[in-house]
């Protein structure tokens, strides 16, 4: 299993989500994290460092979409540093103000408490279609 602080900081991240806080979001971010968002979701790829993270996802995010929340359900310690999110995406696309709703997982790698690389799986479906025209 995870250790208690893997589990700790994953948690804080999320709850820094939920604050609308980005500094404390990207708080938990190695400087070379590499993080994935899924193939198929709109700002797919993989960022390299937080400053990438945040232009490249939390950025758009913010910019294109109303209300974007990530409600995470459950936060579940894997084992050798490993954390998994699990939970709903919800928000309004503002180009076409439709509303989406979506399930996701998140797979957390951390070392020395601090996230080395992260990989996002969700219904890249029901995102593109909220922002289709």
């Amino acid at each position: 299993m995870s250790n208690n602080s893997d589990l700790e900081v994953i948690r804080a991240h999320y709850l820094a989500s939920d604050r609308g806080d980005l500094v404390g979001m990207l708080a938990p971010l190695a400087t070379d994290v590499a993080w994935t968002e899924m193939a198929g979701f709109p700002y797919a790829g993989t960022y390299i460092g937080p400053e990438a993270v945040r232009d490249n996802v939390f950025g758009r995010l913010a910019a294109e979409w109303d209300g974007y929340t990530a409600t995470v359900d459950e936060v579940v310690g894997a084992g050798d540093g490993i954390v998994i999110g699990i939970g709903t995406y919800s928000g309004v696309y503002r180009a076409t103000a439709t509303k989406m709703t979506a399930r996701f997982v998140h797979v957390w790698r951390l070392e020395n408490s601090k996230v080395q690389r992260f990989e996002q799986f969700t219904d890249t479906a029901a995102v593109r279609a909220a922002m289709a025209p």
